[in-house]
């Protein structure tokens, strides 16, 4: 029945993962600088390892120049100048090839505030202060002193800056060894060429930024890739905005459409409605002809019941019977057509149909439940001070009728128009109070599940025929044939027994019922008499 029409809105599905792509663009935009730095680092650290190698190789390609061809040399000619570690405190005297690369450390020190040079020995002359050697240099020193041809290195890196220390060994040459073993000051007398006496260490320190300069057009890049992306974010969060806004705007509209398409399905048989809203039915003037299973219903002396009470209680009385009996057609699958005052007409086999037998037998089990209903209710508005409820005579015909939209291109009604719709009125005209009485067609598809008894032939306008009714005794055992269905309502009585529809269990209960109201019946005549 609240079947609704599909959501307009539900085309425009939002994108679920569109938050996350938000957040995955940013992450590759900060992750592009960050790639850079890192590259810059890598950079860095591979340029300042390359300097301070070339650099550590010139200083002992100088030491070893000067100590070949300058020492090697003063002292092979005899000569008056001295070569010294104290060379500053002789005059003709010249520096011994370790005292000349401490004094170039020196000056490459005080020239560039980057570079430092140390050239140390744990073996120092006792003129000289020891040198301090950290963990770095003295495993360096280990390590050359097994391995002479290594090259120790360490990087270290902040977030800005690089530094990278390398250090090559200090080898015994063979003027080196004459010189230590003879020299009174020297700690050590047992030196030998190819010894390792110390190291000398270049560290230079450079921030990743000044690299950043070297790049011309990465950073163009960056920049560019950043306002594209920023562009496409606020693009999408405006493309998002108006989505949003126009999804509001369709729920609105798909919410006033399930409001109004609630009301018109108050007005329209649910069978119908749906078939409208699902695009199985145009809404055309277009009919069909099909065969059909009609009910009609009439409420007995509804004028002298309505004479009797206030409108308002009439009012409330005939929406109780008609919400009642429209949920029992419901239920079984028939499509209410019309209210016409207090009657009601309800066919079977539009616009679903289960075969004609079926769509018959089900339009007589639904005539049965509402005489059962219909006599619940009875005894519900006795109970609320009516005095006499209404009845309902029922017909029920089988036959060919042209269905589908009648009106106009403005108005039209979903119903059935023929003659078998205006027997089965005829048939509803001849019935009494609590009956249902149906045409021969009809009995002869339902023959199996009800009990009928023939009713005198009866003629109609448009029909040549002359037409037998059937009235529905009640349901058929599965051995004894119809159980009969005893009905009477009349002031101090209200009955309706089917003794189909009472179990073994309750069978001796209601004999008890009935066994009282006979004795009832008795004393009042005893006491009359």
């Amino acid at each position: 029945m609240d079947e609704s029409p599909p959501r307009p809105s539900d085309a425009l599905s939002k994108w679920p993962h569109r938050p996350l792509s938000i957040l995955l663009l940013l992450l590759l935009l900060a992750s592009l600088p960050a790639a850079v730095w890192l590259d810059l680092r890598s950079v860095s650290e591979g340029a300042l390892r390359r300097q301070a190698a070339d650099l550590n190789s010139a200083i002992g390609s100088i030491r070893a120049y000067y100590a070949a061809n300058v020492v090697g040399r003063v002292l092979a000619a005899h000569a008056s100048t001295q070569v010294r570690d104290d060379y500053a405190a002789v005059p003709d005297a010249i520096p011994i090839p370790a005292t000349l690369s401490i004094e170039l450390g020196k000056v490459i020190g005080e020239q560039q505030s980057n570079i430092s040079y140390r050239f140390v020995s744990d073996y120092p002359f006792s003129n000289r202060a020891p040198h301090v050697l950290d963990a770095f240099e003295k495993n360096a020193l280990a390590a050359l002193r097994a391995q002479p041809g290594l090259q120790p290195a360490e990087a270290t890196a902040t977030a800005f800056t690089t530094r990278v220390r390398i250090i090559t060994p200090v080898i015994m040459g063979a003027d080196c060894v004459a010189c230590h073993n003879s020299h009174p000051r020297s700690p050590k007398r047992d030196w030998k060429v190819g010894d390792v006496r110390g190291i000398q260490e270049v560290t230079i320190t450079q921030p990743i930024a000044t690299n950043i300069f070297t790049f011309k057009y990465l950073p163009a890049c960056f920049v560019l890739t950043a306002s594209v992306g920023l562009f496409f974010i606020g693009l999408q969060r405006r493309q998002a905005g108006a989505l949003a806004a126009s999804n509001r705007k369709l729920e609105a509209a798909n919410a006033f459409l399930e409001s109004i398409s609630s009301k018109i399905s108050r007005y329209l048989s649910p069978q119908i409605y749906r078939s409208i809203f699902s695009g199985r039915k145009d809404v055309t003037i277009h009919t069909e002809r099909k065969k059909l299973t009609i009910f009609f219903s009439d409420i007995k002396d509804f004028t002298a019941t309505t004479e009797r009470l206030q409108p308002e209680a009439i009012t409330a009385l005939l929406n109780e019977y008609f919400t009642e009996m429209s949920e029992i057609a419901l239920r079984h699958g028939g499509t209410v057509d019309k209210f016409i005052g207090d009657a009601m007409l309800v066919f079977f086999g539009d616009p679903e149909s289960r075969g004609a037998a079926e769509d018959a037998r089900a339009c007589v089990r639904m005539a049965l439940d509402m005489q059962r209903r219909l006599a619940e209710l009875h005894v519900k508005w006795r109970n609320e001070g009516i005095e006499q409820p209404f009845g309902a005579r029922m017909g029920i015909n089988t036959g060919y009728c042209n269905v589908g939209n009648f009106g106009s291109s403005t108005r039209m009604d979903y119903t059935i128009i023929g003659g078998e719709a205006n027997l089965a009125a005829r048939l509803q005209a001849v019935a009494g109070v609590g009956e249902i009485v149906v045409s021969y067609e009809t009995w002869t598809l339902v023959r199996d599940v009800v009990g009928a008894q023939p009713l005198a032939p009866i003629r109609m306008k448009g029909i040549g025929r002359e037409v037998v009714p059937y009235r529905i005794t009640g349901t058929a055992g599965a051995a004894a044939g119809a159980v009969a269905v005893v009905s009477e309502d009349s002031p101090g009585l209200t009955l309706r027994l089917d003794p189909a529809a009472i179990d073994a269990a309750q069978a001796g209960h209601v004999r008890e019922v009935l066994h009282s109201a006979l004795a009832a019946l008795d004393r009042l005549g005893t006491s009359k008499s």
